[in-house]
């Protein structure tokens, strides 16, 4: 009888200690998710772990993970399309609430970040909400073979209203908590702009030194130094690559003329030459007045030769091989593609764009 006890003792002991072992753990319960499969990828700086988790009933699920230190959790949902951040506390167990079809509006509960930024998120419910069914309204339109090009101009004005309202009301968040690790995030998530950073650098002044060590100060300063880095009227940053020929190129290659530098993917629908407007820039302008140099993230470099002989246009291009295109795009502070840079004469960048037709009427404008 003493032993069966002890082994009950026991027993219950070691169920508690397996307890005390998780050291983080994430509740959720989410309406109208579809997907029943969820991914939850677990971060810090140097480490990077992703699970894959499978609701236990409809839209219910948990997520634990015994070891670790990690800073934020991304959720995944709805075939990765949607997803929700955590900032986790050892120990403190967070539970996640909401409409999986609204998931900026989705509460989290549990460590004082996410108190606090779900705090925030009910006094936007509204804007959030009018936020995500215009951006449904746009989705749904695009898909259609019709547009109705009156309405689709009114529903993305409304949008644009939407998101500076949206923006007003996070920055006077930012400035009525100073103090707290919430305010850097809500800067993250609605003011990294990569173009220009005047606001983001407003509000991270107005934050309290003491938040100076907390990691996402630091990230969201460098990630300013790199934007002035390529601003407009700076000097483009120097470069040594070799091309997918093994020639050496350096901004140094191209002297006393225009250079378009066009970063671009395989995979990327819209980084066709030909959208871009390249292939006539290529055929219309000589390069001693304007030249090109494309970077592409493809490490096949045997593959785009073939491709390249069977092109009419001599193509200067540089690809990932050996990280150059990685290096490039981190240079450059590229955070979408397709992305184009119109360097001068004079080595300052002039131009910035994603689009085709704006290279085509700048250079018009430059040379014509």
């Amino acid at each position: 009888m003493i032993k069966r006890l002890l082994l009950i003792v026991g027993f219950i002991v070691s169920l508690s200690s397996c307890g005390e072992d998780i050291a983080y753990r994430i509740e959720g319960k989410l309406t109208n998710l579809e997907d029943q499969t969820l991914y939850a990828v677990f971060e810090n700086d140097d480490i990077k772990a992703v699970d894959t988790v499978i609701c236990e009933k409809s839209g219910q699920f948990l997520i634990e993970r015994k070891q670790g230190d990690f800073r934020e959790v991304t959720i995944f949902f709805e075939d990765k399309t949607h997803w929700v951040t955590v900032y986790p506390e050892k120990g403190e167990k967070v539970t996640i609430t909401g409409d999986a079809n609204y998931p900026t509006m989705l509460r989290v509960k549990g460590g004082h970040i996410n108190d606090r930024l779900s705090a925030i998120k009910k006094e936007l419910a509204s804007l959030l909400k009018e936020q995500a069914d215009l951006i449904h309204q746009l989705h749904n339109r695009g898909k259609e073979s019709v547009n109705n090009t009156i309405e689709e101009t009114d529903v993305a004005s409304r949008l644009a209203n939407v998101n500076h309202l949206l923006s007003e009301e996070v920055a006077a968040a930012v400035k009525k908590y100073p103090d707290e690790e919430a305010s850097v995030i809500l800067i993250q998530n609605y003011f990294m702009h990569p173009d220009d950073t005047r606001r983001m650098d407003e509000l991270l002044a107005v934050l309290n030194p003491k938040l100076k060590d907390f990691y996402l100060v630091q990230k969201l300063q460098e990630y300013s130094a790199r934007a002035k880095r390529t601003a407009l009227g700076a000097e483009a940053p120097g470069f040594n690559v070799k091309n997918i020929y093994g020639a050496p190129v350096s901004l140094d290659s191209f002297p006393q003329r225009y250079l378009l530098l066009a970063f671009t993917a395989p995979w990327c629908d819209m980084c066709q030459t030909e959208d871009l407007y390249l292939d006539k820039v290529a055929t219309k302008y000589p390069k001693d007045k304007v030249d090109m140099l494309l970077i592409s993230l493809d490490d096949n470099q045997s593959e785009v030769r073939k491709v390249l002989a069977k092109d009419s246009i001599d193509w200067n291009l540089v690809t990932d091989s050996a990280g150059q295109a990685a290096m490039l795009v981190d240079l450059y502070n590229v955070s979408a593609l397709p992305r184009c840079f119109l360097i001068d004469e004079e080595g300052k960048i002039i131009l910035k764009t994603d689009n085709g037709m704006e290279i085509k009427h700048t250079l018009e404008n430059l040379i014509e």
